[in-house]
């Protein structure tokens, strides 16, 4: 039987894991200090702020997607994850743009 811990590591894995599996998300994102995370045994999970009431989730975003709605793929993503709590996504950075993505037209 799993100990409690070993509950709140593997939610929090399952977690990390179906934020980076939503499409336009390039990462998980620390903060500017590297102040996001949730701490586990032996390791850390950058981007992820993980508690009884709340999972706050930090990231970076394809240049090329809309944020609002990459923002609420994650939190469809998690909602059978989370156990009920109230989920915050942070858009942290935005991607580099491709190399075709601009015309020199457009630089002006």
């Amino acid at each position: 039987m799993p100990t409690a811990n070993g509950r709140f590591a593997a939610t929090a894995d399952a977690i990390a894991a179906a934020v980076l599996a939503v499409p336009g998300v390039e990462g998980l994102h620390g903060g500017a200090r590297g102040e996001i995370a949730t701490a586990l045994p032996g390791r850390r999970i950058a981007g992820l702020r993980l508690d009884a009431d709340a999972c706050a989730v930090h990231v970076a975003v394809g240049w090329d997607r809309d944020m609002r709605e990459t923002a609420a793929a994650i939190r469809a993503a998690l909602l059978p994850l989370t156990g009920g709590r109230t989920v915050a996504v942070t858009v942290e950075d935005i991607g580099e743009p491709s190399r075709g993505a601009f015309r020199d037209e457009d630089r002006t």
